[in-house]
């Protein structure tokens, strides 16, 4: 059995050291991270060009089930997935780790909503962990923001006030807590990513008093096939055999 594996996750790259070298598993990594950390056994980098694209290379690579473990936001790739494995006729599972529990956090519905709400509550002094890809929804924003990422983003889309803070974690809660009262937050925004490599920020701001803005998680696919752990995975795929 051949599996291509969606990775760039802490949770693809637990998966694929589980299923190798019993199950020939190839990884998939966007490359939009530069030196990412990779998983083992054979992996690939780049784009596949769309539905049609990865429809055409899932068929070319004798591929006989997708496990989709993007991020939770990749939705864009989420959905090519569903299409190309409906197309092809694959099975396909996503393995998306359990969201936070948003507790008090205002829940917004995209990074444009937060940037409103940031705005609209006064916040000035926002820790913004929101990634790359959302941040020109704050470029007009009257706050100062500490921004965290793992690579630099276009100058184009940052807000006219931000320290730029370059790094990867996991992010630990006592770090967290010394960042946010250096740094005088008065407010959290972030995704509702789940699992434990970034949980900690959101304990420290819970330990502070500091309100959370949380953008929720697009939705999945219709009708595909979900589980929320690395073990629950190994068994769809054993059950495929």
């Amino acid at each position: 059995m051949r599996v291509l594996l969606l990775g760039g996750t802490g949770e693809a790259r637990a998966l694929a050291k589980a299923l190798h070298p019993r199950v020939d598993i190839i990884s998939s990594l966007a490359g939009r991270v530069p030196d990412p950390a990779l998983p083992v056994g054979p992996t690939r980098i780049g784009g596949f060009g769309g539905v049609k694209g990865l429809t055409q290379w899932l068929q070319d690579n004798g591929i006989d089930a997708v496990v989709d473990a993007t991020h939770p936001f990749a939705a864009t790739m989420t959905a090519h997935a569903a299409q190309a494995c409906g197309e092809a006729k694959l099975p396909l599972l996503v393995l998306a780790r359990p969201a936070w529990d948003p507790g008090a956090a205002t829940v917004v519905a995209s990074d444009k909503k937060a940037a409103e709400t940031v705005q609209r509550q006064g916040y000035s002094r926002v820790f913004l962990t929101t990634g790359r890809s959302g941040l020109n929804a704050f470029q007009y924003s009257d706050a100062w923001f500490l921004i965290r990422a793992v690579t630099e983003p276009d100058t184009e889309a940052l807000p006219p006030s931000y320290q730029l803070l370059l790094s990867r974690g996991p992010y630990h809660y006592d770090d967290e807590l010394v960042l946010l009262k250096e740094h005088r937050i008065d407010a959290l925004v972030t995704k509702n990513s789940g699992g434990d490599m970034t949980r900690g920020k959101l304990d420290a701001a819970a330990a502070l008093d500091i309100p959370v803005v949380m953008v929720a998680r697009p939705p999945l696919p219709t009708g595909v096939t979900t589980v929320g752990t690395v073990e629950e995975a190994v068994d769809w795929i054993a059950g495929l055999d």
